[in-house]
C-alpha cells in the first residue's frame, strides 16, 4: 500500500474510534449560502492536485470511483461537481453524519477549499462504471411499473426524466448509482436520520412505504446512462493509477 494511503487508513481508524452521530431531529439547512461550500465553488481546480487528494478516497470508492455494488461504498464517478462540494463540505462541517468518512474528509487529511474544488473536479471527470448494482425488477414487470409510476409522480422535478440530477441546483445524478445504496440513503432521508437533506424530497417522500421505496429505487437502477458519461467496459481500470 502507498505510504501516503496507509497513514490516511491509520486517520481514518483513529477517527472511528471518537466520531458521534448527532440526533436525527437536529434538522440542518439544506443548502445555506455562505461557508467552505461556497469558497470552493468559486476556487478555479487543480486536476493534478485532485488526483493526488483522490488517491485518499480511493481507499474506498477505488481508484475508478466505482464504489461496490453491495452499496456499502457509493459511485462517485461522473457525480455533478456541486453536488460532490455540497456533501464533502457539508460532512466536514458535522452537517452530514458520515462517521467512516468523516475523518477521510478533514482538512488535515486532503486539505482546505482548494482540496475540495481540485478533488471534486477530478471525480466528476471519471467515467462511471457500466455495471452498476441494479435492482431485481426488470423493465416489463409490475414492479418496475409501479416504480415508474412513482418516480415520475414524486422525483422527476428535481432529479430529471432518467435521474440525471442537475448542477446548477445541487440535485444528484441517481442514474448509475448503486441500488443498495440508494435504498439506504432514501431510508435515511424519509426517516429523518439524513440531516442535510433537502426538506422538499423530506415531505415528498414521507409516506412512501418500504414497498414503495423499493419499487421506485429499482426504477431508477434500471436507468440507461449516457453512453458518453461511461466507462468503455466494466474491466476499465483507472491509468492514473497504473503502475
Amino acid at each position: 500500500m502507498n505510504p501516503k494511503l496507509m497513514i490516511k487508513t491509520g486517520i481514518l481508524a483513529f477517527g472511528l474510534m471518537g466520531a458521534s452521530v448527532a440526533p436525527a431531529a437536529n434538522i440542518v439547512k439544506w443548502n445555506a449560502a455562505g461557508g467552505e461550500e461556497e469558497e470552493a465553488l468559486k476556487l478555479k481546480p487543480d486536476l493534478e492536485n485532485g488526483l493526488d487528494v483522490f488517491e485518499v478516497c480511493s481507499a474506498c470508492h477505488l481508484t475508478e470511483g466505482w464504489g461496490v455494488k453491495n452499496g456499502t461504498f457509493p459511485q462517485i464517478a461522473g457525480q455533478h461537481r456541486n453536488v460532490l462540494i455540497k456533501q464533502l463540505a457539508d460532512i466536514r462541517a458535522g452537517n452530514r453524519d458520515n462517521p467512516t468518512m468523516y475523518p477521510f474528509s478533514l482538512p488535515e487529511s486532503i486539505g482546505d477549499a482548494q482540496a475540495l474544488a481540485d478533488v471534486t473536479a477530478y471525480i466528476s471527470k471519471l467515467p462511471m462504471n457500466p455495471d452498476w448494482g441494479k435492482g431485481p425488477w426488470a423493465p416489463g414487470t409490475p414492479e418496475y411499473a409501479e416504480g415508474e409510476k412513482l418516480f415520475k409522480e414524486n422525483c422527476v422535478k428535481c432529479h430529471g426524466k432518467h435521474g440525471e440530477g442537475n448542477n446548477e441546483k445541487f440535485y444528484p445524478r441517481i442514474q448509475g448509482q448503486h441500488f443498495e445504496y440508494m435504498m439506504r440513503q432514501f431510508k435515511w432521508i424519509r426517516d429523518g436520520k439524513r440531516r442535510n437533506a433537502n426538506p422538499d424530497m423530506i415531505k415528498q417522500i414521507k409516506n412512501f412505504s418500504d414497498d414503495d421505496m423499493k419499487k421506485v429505487i429499482n426504477y431508477v437502477s434500471q436507468q440507461k446512462v449516457d453512453p458518453k458519461l461511461l466507462a468503455p467496459s466494466k474491466d476499465w481500470q483507472n491509468p492514473d493509477f497504473a503502475d
